[in-house]
């Protein structure tokens, strides 16, 4: 036998591995999966007052503790704050900063519905300011709500009745959509020139219901009014309802009842709730408004724990 080369043997040994091998191509490169962004969790300064008597904590207080608890904003009602002026507002603006804590949303009070167009002209007023004070403070997000008849104007009953209120005499709800429409239209000059997004909140009035609330966004459609969706707002059918306004919502409010609700008590799905949330491709803020009968302390906490194993 004719011995090899050491040439040749090594022409053949390359052969013999090339079949032994699989090629390159047919093992691919195993990458691991990059880990979703998780939604911003924050504290709705709502959550430690719930209009209790002796539970209106400042809001300089709210800052710090929802940076203790570990929560990465607040969202600030506006009937919470203790005052208005310029110099109050920066101060929040830099305790915020110091604290690691988005100033992320404003929650404020008006509304709408009402014949007399000098009403609503106080209410557009006082939206445009609020506006503004959301600017000054560097909130992206303002809550705003339709208003409601008020023909039951003790707010216990109103929540009896599941937010169902008759209109005025010789009127109807038919009526009340364009004055919400037109005051919402008046506005978005001021919210577009700040740069403040307006938010209309699932809260009772012509927001009571899914379509009322889409009604009213799609005829303004406009790019800075939006939904803000508020989990514990439809009392029946929720996941349904809420499923409708998710690919319009641009903030959540997260109710949660430990001890008992306020007013009711929801047994609230939050996993499917983020589910819904994540097929609509919501990317943004959930702002826990606890509104139970435990003490905020142990509450809050374990709301923050829940909320954070649901939108993980």
């Amino acid at each position: 036998m004719t011995p090899l080369s050491r040439r040749r043997f090594m022409e053949a040994a390359g052969s013999l591995a090339a079949l032994s091998l699989p090629s390159c191509k047919s093992v691919p490169e195993q990458k691991q999966a990059p880990a979703g962004r998780r939604n911003p969790i924050a504290l709705a300064s709502y959550s430690v007052w719930r209009f209790k008597d002796g539970l209106q904590m400042q809001m300089e207080d709210c800052i710090d503790l929802a940076a203790e608890w570990g929560f990465d904003g607040l969202d600030i009602l506006h009937m919470q704050m203790l005052r208005e002026d310029g110099a109050y507002l920066k101060e929040l603006k830099r305790r915020a900063l110091s604290a690691g804590i988005a100033l992320c949303g404003l929650s404020i009070h008006q509304g709408f519905v009402s014949p007399d167009a000098g009403e609503r002209k106080k209410h557009v007023d006082h939206t445009i300011r609020m506006i503004e004070t959301a600017y000054t403070l560097g909130i992206p997000c303002m809550r705003l709500n339709t208003g409601r008849w008020r023909t039951i104007p003790d707010f216990d009953a109103f929540m009896d009745r599941r937010g169902i209120e008759p209109p005025l005499p010789g009127f109807t709800d038919e009526d009340a959509f364009p004055w919400v429409i037109e005051s919402i239209e008046q506005c978005l000059p001021a919210a577009e020139k700040c740069g403040v997004m307006l938010a209309l909140e699932n809260h009772w009035g012509l927001g009571r219901t899914p379509e009322g609330l889409l009604r009213i966004v799609e005829a303004v459609d406009s790019p800075w009014l939006k939904i803000l969706m508020d989990t514990g707002n439809f009392l029946e059918d929720p996941y349904e309802k809420l499923e409708q306004v998710a690919s319009q919502t641009v903030f959540v409010q997260a109710k949660t009842y430990y001890g008992g609700g306020v007013y009711y008590t929801l047994d609230l799905d939050y996993s499917r709730i983020a589910g819904i949330l994540r097929k609509a491709g919501y990317k943004g803020y959930i702002s826990l408004e606890f509104e139970g009968e435990e003490d905020y302390r142990t509450a809050i906490p374990k709301s923050l724990d829940l909320l954070r194993k649901a939108f993980s």
